[in-house]
């Protein structure tokens, strides 16, 4: 065990959550197997392996799929309230357990203790409004055309969910989707990243506890671990009514492709590529703590990481000069140490392509003015460590039209009123998530208009990162179009179906139509 393991209890953590040095990373809730090859999950903090995980194969796949298909027909029998409070005990275990498991998220992923202590948050926060969801789980009432008859329409539970989720936010978006689904009346089957396989363990280890204590099928929450081969055994699936697939666009297009063949529903989050406007009447301090922390937070592997800083010409140097000033007060290092603002890139493929971002952004006539760079010596020897760079470019630059999953800010100059920044924030394929910073209130509500900003987010004199679960988290274009979390968010896990009753001894036809017999 490295020395960073050690001094931050890993093992004991790891303790605490089940999760052990060789784990079968295929699960039905309380039986675990998987008889393909092994994964080794390796800290992106120290380089060092934590676990062996076991893949699954076709034959364990399946079996996955013959104890989600039992348990559907049970579980959708349940009260939805009752279903509510599974999801409740599941919420309370992960309070129990959060440092644990914000530590592994941490450790596993790279992202700091507090946004890996956020993660779990977010999955307690989403397993309470999921609770009082299960109480409200509406249809409407519609007057009939044809007297003495009643119409209404109900929401049935799909099925099988599939959640195909990626390394960045290796639980939170897991938790969105399931819990929703299941007091929809839904089962699940989650196939982690590659990267980050074992919090999708250790995460299947707690609610297996809650199933088996409530005496509930297993495959109410099933598990299976590998690469884009078994998502694919999902994505062709007919089996899987839905599948929930968070990750790059190209991803997401393959999987859109192989759902939409079979008639399936998919649900897709998937690249951002999000821009902050800053006006003429911007608060500078705030725009610089909004756009600092969307571009450098989680090593700038979010998908709502702030990509894209637009600034008016007239305050351009004032914007520039304060935010390179506080680049130079970021701490990179050991993401569970508090102190430091910045941790490691998820693995070398991700340091590739930060630095092949420096470059072209050169190639094409842009300035690199904070200058980035692989990071090494001692605390940096798993080489994933990356300074957060800053280059002056233009919108038009190919690689500003591509997200780049790591933490390197465009800064980009505009002229005249708001509709030239929007016209540069809506120049790009994604519409994920937007901000504006201004004190003038004509400038916020035309940004928050029709023909404001396309995005499926859009902000106020706040970040591009970051959401709350109460909203449905989203966006549009290359962005995929789909819709987590909040709001009527869990209509997506359900099949809607509108019903007529006749209460009369007739059977008068709609529309007026006769048929006389």
């Amino acid at each position: 065990m490295s020395e960073i393991a050690k001094a931050f209890a890993i093992n004991d953590a790891l303790k605490q959550l089940g999760v052990e040095k060789i784990n079968k990373g295929t699960s039905t809730g309380n039986e675990n197997f998987g008889n393909g090859a092994e994964i080794i999950s390796s800290s992106p903090v120290d380089g060092a392996e934590i676990a062996r995980v076991t893949t699954t194969t076709a034959d364990d796949y399946d079996k996955v799929v013959a104890a989600a298909q039992t348990a559907f027909k049970d579980w959708r029998l349940k009260p939805a309230p009752l279903r509510g409070e599974v999801v409740r005990q599941f919420g309370d275990e992960l309070r129990r357990l959060k440092e644990p498991l914000g530590k592994l998220v941490s450790y596993e992923m790279g992202k700091s203790y507090q946004e890996g202590l956020g993660e779990v948050q977010e999955m307690i926060d989403i397993c309470d409004f999921a609770v009082g969801l299960s109480r409200q789980l509406h249809g409407l009432t519609m007057h009939s055309e044809r007297p003495g008859h009643r119409m209404y329409e109900q929401y049935h539970p799909l099925g099988i969910v599939g959640i195909i989720s990626a390394f960045n936010f290796p639980v939170a978006v897991w938790a969105w989707n399931t819990a929703l689904a299941w007091v929809c009346g839904d089962v699940c089957i989650w196939k982690p990243s590659e990267k980050t396989p074992l919090t999708g363990i250790a995460c299947q280890n707690i609610i297996a506890k809650v199933l088996k204590d409530n005496n509930l099928p297993e495959g109410i929450s099933c598990l299976v671990n590998g690469d884009y081969k078994v998502g694919e055994m999902m994505t062709t699936d007919k089996r899987v009514p839905l599948i929930s697939a968070t990750g790059s666009t190209r991803m997401g297009k393959i999987v859109a492709s192989k759902v939409g063949e079979r008639l399936g529903k998919s649900l897709l989050e998937l690249g951002g590529n999000n821009a902050i406007i800053v006006t003429p009447d911007a608060d500078i301090k705030m725009t610089v703590i909004g756009a600092v922390f969307g571009a450098v937070g989680t090593a700038g592997q979010r998908c709502t990481s702030t990509r894209r800083l637009i600034v008016h010409d007239s305050m351009y140097d004032k914007v520039k000069t304060a935010v390179v000033d506080a680049y130079k007060q970021l701490k990179i290092g050991n993401p569970l140490d508090e102190n430091n603002h910045v941790g490691p890139l998820i693995d070398k493929d991700a340091v590739k392509g930060y630095q092949n971002a420096l470059t072209k952004v050169v190639e094409e006539g842009g300035k690199v003015i904070v200058e980035g760079g692989v990071l090494e010596g001692k605390g940096f020897e798993s080489g994933c460590y990356v300074k957060p760079a800053i280059a002056e470019a233009e919108n038009s630059f190919e690689i500003v039209q591509h997200e780049t999953f790591a933490p390197v800010l465009y800064l980009l100059k505009y002229s005249g009123n708001v509709e030239n920044a929007l016209d540069l924030q809506n120049g790009v394929n994604q519409g994920l998530s937007s901000a504006i910073m201004t004190n003038n209130l004509r400038e916020a509500e035309h940004f928050l208009s029709v023909a404001g900003s396309d995005c499926g987010i859009a902000n106020v004199n706040i970040g591009t990162s970051g959401a709350e679960i109460g909203g449905a988290f989203g966006g549009e274009k290359d962005t995929g179009g789909g819709r987590e979390s909040g709001s009527d968010a869990w209509k997506i896990y359900m099949r809607r179906q509108t019903n007529t009753i006749n209460y009369t001894t007739e059977l008068p036809l709609a529309q007026g139509i006769k048929f006389d017999l």
